[in-house]
C-alpha cells in the first residue's frame, strides 16, 4: 500500500497508483506551461500559486475518474490543466474580496502586488484555461460554461446573503453546491468523459463530485475555525474576521436564536462587532472552537461526504472506486 497526495490517500493497486502519479506530474507541467508569458511580470504572479504547491484535489479526481474508461485518453490531462487554473483563478479573486494575507503558505497575491495585480492575474489565469478548453470540444466549453456561471452565481449569493423568509443554513449549502461542488462535480465528469466512460458512470461520478464538494468546503469552514495557520496554509479565522458567516457560524446563530441561552447571545454579539481588532477576533475564534455549533458544522461534513460515498454505489467494484471512497473519509478526516 502507498500514499498518494492530497490527505495522504492510500492508493493499493499499484497500477492505479502509477497512473495517478504520472498523471499528476503531466498536470503538474501542464500548469507550468500554462503560466507562462512572454512578460516575465506576469509568469511570475500566474506561477505565485503554482509553485506554492497544495492539495491538487480537482486533478486527482479527474484521474480516479478516468480509470472508469481509457486512463490514457489525450483529453484527460489538459481538462485536470483546466479545473486547477480555473480554481488557482478563483483564490487570486477570494484572497482579494476577503482581503487574506496568506495563501497555502505564502503572501497571498493581493498582499504581494495589490488587488489589482492579484484580480488581473486571476482573470490571466481564465483566459488560459478557456484556450485549453477550446481543445477539448464544444462539450467540454459547454460544461466549463455552465459551472463557471455556477460558482459566480453561488459567490453572488453569499455576497448577497438570504432572501427574506429563506434558511440561512439551506441558503449557504445552495452557495456551497455552486461555488465548490460545482467544479469538484466537473473535475470527475471531465475525467470519466474524455477517458470514453459509459454515460451512466460520468452521471454517477457527476452527483458524487458535487456532494464531495461541499463536504470538502464544510470541512474548510471547520478548519478555519479549528485549526492554525501552518495546519491550514492560510490565517485563521479569515471569513470570520470579514464578516463571512460561514457555517459553524450559522449553526451558532441558529442554536442562540432557538436557544436565547446567554452565553450564546453574547457570542453572536461579539461576531456582529468588529472582528478586525486582533483581540476580540482572537476572542471569538477561542469561544467558537469549544462551542456545540462547531461540532454540529463536523456532523455536517460527515452527512454530506456519506452522501457522496453513496453515490458511488452502481460503479464497478475496483480500485479507483476505492480510492474515491477513502477520500470521502479523507474529507472528513481534515475537519476532525
Amino acid at each position: 500500500m502507498t500514499v498518494v497526495e492530497p490527505f495522504g490517500l492510500s492508493v493499493r493497486d499499484q497500477a492505479l497508483e502509477a497512473d495517478v502519479q504520472t498523471g499528476l506530474s503531466a498536470v503538474e507541467a501542464g500548469l507550468l506551461d500554462a503560466t507562462k508569458s512572454e512578460v516575465p511580470f506576469i509568469t511570475e504572479a500566474a506561477q505565485h500559486l503554482v509553485r506554492a504547491g497544495g492539495k491538487r484535489f480537482r486533478p486527482l479526481l479527474v484521474m480516479l475518474a478516468a480509470q472508469f474508461g481509457d486512463p490514457y485518453a489525450p483529453g484527460i490531462v489538459p481538462s485536470a490543466v483546466v479545473v486547477e487554473l480555473t480554481h488557482l483563478a478563483t483564490l487570486y479573486h477570494d484572497d482579494v474580496m476577503d482581503e487574506a494575507d496568506v495563501r497555502r503558505g505564502v503572501d497571498s497575491a493581493n498582499v504581494h502586488w495589490g488587488n489589482s495585480v492579484a484580480v488581473l492575474t486571476g482573470d490571466f489565469l481564465f483566459a488560459r484555461a478557456s484556450h485549453i478548453l477550446a481543445d477539448l470540444g464544444p462539450e467540454a466549453v459547454r460544461i466549463q460554461a455552465e459551472a463557471f456561471e455556477r460558482l459566480v452565481t453561488g459567490q453572488i449569493l453569499e455576497t448577497a446573503g438570504p432572501r427574506d423568509g429563506r434558511d440561512p443554513v439551506e441558503h449557504y449549502l445552495d452557495v456551497l453546491a455552486g461555488k465548490t461542488g460545482s467544479l469538484v462535480a466537473v473535475s470527475v465528469r471531465f475525467g470519466a468523459m474524455m477517458s470514453g466512460a459509459d454515460d451512466r458512470i460520468v452521471e454517477t461520478l457527476t452527483q458524487y463530485g458535487e456532494r464531495l464538494g461541499v463536504a470538502f468546503q464544510l470541512a474548510d469552514d471547520v478548519l478555519d475555525i479549528a485549526s492554525d495557520s501552518q495546519e491550514s496554509g492560510k490565517t485563521p479565522g479569515t471569513d470570520l474576521r470579514e464578516g463571512i458567516a460561514t457555517l459553524p457560524v450559522l449553526r451558532l446563530r441558529a442554536q442562540a436564536q432557538e436557544h436565547r441561552r446567554p452565553e450564546d447571545l453574547e457570542l453572536v454579539a461579539l461576531l456582529d462587532g468588529d472582528l478586525t481588532d486582533d483581540a476580540r477576533h482572537a476572542e471569538a475564534l477561542r469561544r467558537l472552537r469549544v462551542h456545540p455549533a462547531l461540532e454540529q458544522a463536523r456532523r455536517d461534513t460527515v452527512r454530506y461526504a456519506q452522501e457522496a460515498r453513496a453515490m458511488l454505489a452502481p460503479l464497478p467494484d475496483c480500485s479507483a472506486r476505492t480510492a474515491l471512497e477513502e477520500l470521502c473519509d479523507a474529507v472528513v478526516h481534515r475537519a476532525g
